[in-house]
């Protein structure tokens, strides 16, 4: 099977979010299951809430081997180097960043393939890339990293937005226009850790008596 640019993106993607969920597992000393569970749906829940909005069914994982082999070999490897990869305190933040990013272009690409509008492919491009994140968070008992004071999403809607401006004023391929978005989601991400930028409330809120 040739592997066009689209489908290099989903299974970088893939590897990236079952990696990044799969750690998570670990860390919270899951057992074998739960190491599966969590590099699952890290990996998958964003795409699926997506193919359920734009009612593109069976949702696509449940068709294409291709992605649950990416994905089985890939929480089988993040598990036997984890040791290693421990070590490496922004192996996780890494593939994460770079998960969101390119989940980013994927759903923009789908919902554009769709018909829809660049504005609901942007909103698509968020939920591929947030969403898988939202699930493993809440599964490992853990604020979602959507809902915190960190810049997350901000970063994807960043790098989704130069993504469809370049595609619409640039002469340059969409390859090229997915590489310069990408970076600049992991840059985001990057910037916004290393100088703790964040979207904080400017005044306090009190919770209802």
């Amino acid at each position: 099977m040739e592997l066009t640019w689209f489908n290099i993106i989903e299974i970088l993607g893939t590897i990236a979010f079952a990696s990044s969920g799969t750690t998570r597992a670990i860390r919270k000393q899951y057992d074998l299951f739960g190491l599966f569970v969590l590099g699952f749906v890290t990996a998958i829940g964003g795409g699926t809430i997506r193919d359920i909005f734009i009612g593109n069914l069976p949702v696509e994982w449940l068709s294409d081997f291709t992605l649950i082999s990416t994905i089985t070999v890939t929480v089988i490897l993040t598990y036997l180097f984890y040791r290693f990869m421990d070590k490496l305190r922004w192996w996780v933040f890494f593939f994460d960043a770079i998960g969101l990013g390119l989940f980013t272009i994927l759903g923009i690409e789908k919902g554009l393939e769709f018909g829809l509008s660049p504005v609901i492919g942007l909103l698509l491009g968020v939920i591929t890339a947030c969403f898988g994140g939202v699930i493993r968070d809440i599964l490992s008992s853990e604020k979602p990293l959507l809902l915190r004071e960190e810049i997350y999403a901000f970063a994807s809607i960043s790098g989704g937005v130069l993504y469809i401006l370049l595609n619409f004023i640039t002469e340059m391929s969409h390859e090229v226009n997915a590489i310069f978005s990408v970076l600049l989601i992991v840059l985001v991400r990057t910037l916004s850790i290393r100088y703790k930028w964040s979207l904080k409330v400017p005044f306090k809120t009190q919770p209802p008596e």
